[in-house]
């Protein structure tokens, strides 16, 4: 079987993205954004960039505009000194849309970026129509050890090395040597997978400014005891709201296990497992996501916002013991399961 990254998307003429800016509190805000129709909002990770989503852009405005900004602190927006909590890029996401005149979104969300989108479709669900999970932070505690490592203070003074001259030369070629090595513990095909991307992550932290903004960030959501911020306590709120979970199962950041017990957490969500993938699955196999996420929009309708049906949601919602009786009990169950069980679909 060949490699999933091998498998590249056709050129779309005249549908590439330009690069727009708009001053939001002050600040200047980037985001990409292309085509016309029902609006897809697509949200990167911690220390990424709206480049992140390039090849998928252009197919998607064929049919929808797409909006996909880089969030303060990354990219070419702003790196102010500034809240970069979960909270606070939600809010940030309902600024530039309101800035925009746009009132409701498919939202899609990539590792941290996943965060902010359900914790958009929380504090603003009268905007959102569906939701779409890509290889999520904040479904439980559980993280990569060295995400833990790098939000302690000491630990992360590591990472201006990166400064150094030829420190990134050297983390690639570590991490292609490890990627080789047979029966490594850190899963060795799933760091092979995301090397490419985690070098293009790395490469823009020697930055001071965007060092400093990446730092906030992963210390907003993750400490050495894991993830800060779960959702496994309100993740009955998508009861009606369209939901899709996108994962790769080989994510060597965030387990596909999270994707399974956040399925069963989510009342009808759908879940997509892409085989021989890492945590990028919309990088690695571009035209499977495509062809997903197509498929779940024209199969679902947008969420009718119904205020007093929130009200009810919210006066009897379960907590997240409820949800599987013990959370880490679950995953840990979870994680146990074969690798053929848990790609399943």
């Amino acid at each position: 079987m060949s490699n999933p990254r091998t498998r590249k998307l056709r050129p779309v003429p005249d549908a590439e993205p330009r690069l727009v800016f708009r001053t939001v509190h002050g600040y200047r805000r980037a985001f990409r954004m292309a085509g016309e129709g029902p609006v897809v909002l697509l949200i990167h990770g911690i220390g990424d960039n709206s480049e992140t989503w390039n090849d998928v852009i252009p197919h998607l405005a064929q049919n929808y505009t797409v909006i996909a900004p880089d969030l303060l602190g990354h990219g070419r927006s702003d790196k102010p000194r500034a809240d970069y909590s979960v909270a606070a890029y939600a809010n940030g996401m309902r600024d530039l849309l309101s800035v925009l005149g746009i009132e409701h979104v498919t939202v899609v969300g990539h590792s941290l970026g996943g965060g902010v989108a359900m914790q958009f479709s929380y504090q603003f669900p009268h905007m959102v129509d569906r939701l779409v999970l890509v290889s999520s932070g904040g479904v439980t505690k559980d993280v990569h050890p060295l995400l833990r490592l790098a939000s302690i203070p000491l630990a992360s003074e590591v990472v201006k090395l990166l400064r150094v001259p030829g420190a990134l030369s050297l983390v690639k070629y570590a991490g292609g040597l490890i990627g080789k090595l047979n029966g490594s513990p850190l899963r060795p095909g799933a760091i092979l997978h995301d090397t490419p991307d985690f070098m293009r992550v790395l490469s823009a932290l020697p930055d001071p400014t965007a060092y400093e903004a990446y730092l906030r960030t992963l210390r907003a959501v993750v400490d050495w005891r894991g993830q800060v911020v779960t959702m496994l306590d309100r993740c009955y709120l998508t009861e009606n709201l369209p939901v899709l979970l996108v994962w790769g199962d080989q994510d060597s950041v965030i387990p596909v296990s999270h994707a399974h017990l956040a399925h069963s957490a989510m009342p009808g969500s759908r879940l997509a497992v892409f085989r021989r993938s890492g945590h990028f699955p919309f990088r690695d196999d571009p035209i499977r996501f495509l062809h997903v996420l197509e498929e779940f929009f024209e199969e679902t309708s947008a969420l009718e916002f119904d205020e007093s049906r929130w009200r009810h949601l919210l006066i009897n919602g379960i907590g997240e013991d409820m949800i599987t009786g013990s959370a880490s009990t679950r995953l840990a169950v979870l994680g146990a399961m074969g690798s053929d069980e848990r790609s399943a679909t």
